[in-house]
């Protein structure tokens, strides 16, 4: 028997409370502090995703039909739950009641994909669903449904990740960094299918954490950001070529290593920019919000979690 998901909706932004959300996402500018991780409770036999709330804001939904896509953010915990936050405004994030998945034992590399990259109907781009690697180096996606094992081999890689639409057609891509540091770009295929990879360079190893969901310069191609063992931040600019999806790397700021965790779920805000979300080791998660200018991608950190996130063993 096949595996479930248990994914109601393939978006995973659910459309509850449409108008207040709208009102929260165009209307403010200060992000709140989020509730802490809870603790979850019945982890099921088998991965599962449970449909979960999604933010939606009809009163911009044409300016939004493009950039990056409006996500939740989740964590996941030891024991296999998947907890989910949503935004609500200005970056502020709220956690949705019960949990977002369970049985997830055994997975890393979580990354979530808007798998057909089209905006869904109230005009907002949102993710499908998100892949993982289990232990066995399966790549597996979970997005309404069986869960797709889309083949193995992927525990070569010591990260897996989408930093988005990273080829130039609509669905979302998949990079892969092995473990002599060359990275590889998977371009998507609209059902969450893959081609097969791209050589985009070597040297990657040199990065600590690396992290991107969408744009974050302003031009529309999705780029990707890295920290190196030194603590500096670099922004590649995004090409959208399958070949050579990102320019040389600059500078952005040092100081990084204050963060056990950097990633990105998207846009939080609304703007159709990637934020990036960063964890420091006293467990508070910070925002930093994407400016579209890729001379100062980012504006100065707003915390969005006060402690308990280093609970989570993976976020995405």
């Amino acid at each position: 028997m096949a595996k479930t998901s248990g994914l109601n909706r393939t978006g995973v932004l659910a459309r509850v409370t449409v108008a207040a959300v709208t009102a929260a996402l165009v209307g403010t500018t200060t992000a709140a502090v989020a509730a802490e991780p809870g603790p979850a409770s019945r982890p099921a036999a088998q991965p599962s995703i449970s449909s979960a709330p999604t933010a939606s804001a009809t009163a911009a939904a044409a300016a939004a039909a493009s950039g990056a896509a409006l996500n939740n953010l989740y964590g996941v915990q030891s024991n296999g739950d998947v907890i989910g936050y949503t935004p609500v405004g200005g970056g502020a994030i709220q956690r949705i009641a019960g949990r977002s998945g369970w049985g997830w034992t055994g997975y890393k590399n979580f990354t979530q994909v808007d798998i057909d990259g089209q905006p869904e109907a109230e005009g907002w781009h949102h993710a499908d669903g998100w892949y993982a690697v289990n232990s066995a180096g399966r790549l597996h996606y979970a997005g309404g449904g069986p869960i797709r094992d889309l083949g193995s081999g992927w525990n070569i890689y010591n990260k897996v990740f989408s930093a988005g639409n990273t080829g130039g057609a609509a669905p979302d891509d998949l990079l892969a960094r092995d473990s002599a540091g060359v990275l590889w770009h998977y371009l998507g295929y609209g059902n969450a299918g893959l081609t097969g990879r791209y050589r985009v360079g070597s040297g990657w190893n040199a990065y600590t954490q690396l992290a991107g969901k969408g744009d974050i310069t302003g031009d529309g191609r999705a780029d990707l950001v890295a920290r190196d063992r030194n603590g500096v931040l670099w922004l590649y600019k995004g090409t959208g070529l399958n070949n050579a999806p990102f320019t040389a790397r600059t500078r952005i700021g040092s100081g990084w290593n204050t963060y056990n965790y950097i990633f990105s779920p998207g846009d939080l805000t609304g703007d159709k920019r990637a934020d990036l979300v960063a964890r420091d080791g006293s467990g508070a998660l910070w925002l930093y919000k994407g400016r579209g200018s890729s001379s100062a991608p980012y504006t100065a950190r707003v915390k969005i979690g006060t402690s308990g996130w280093n609970s989570f063993r993976a976020m995405f």
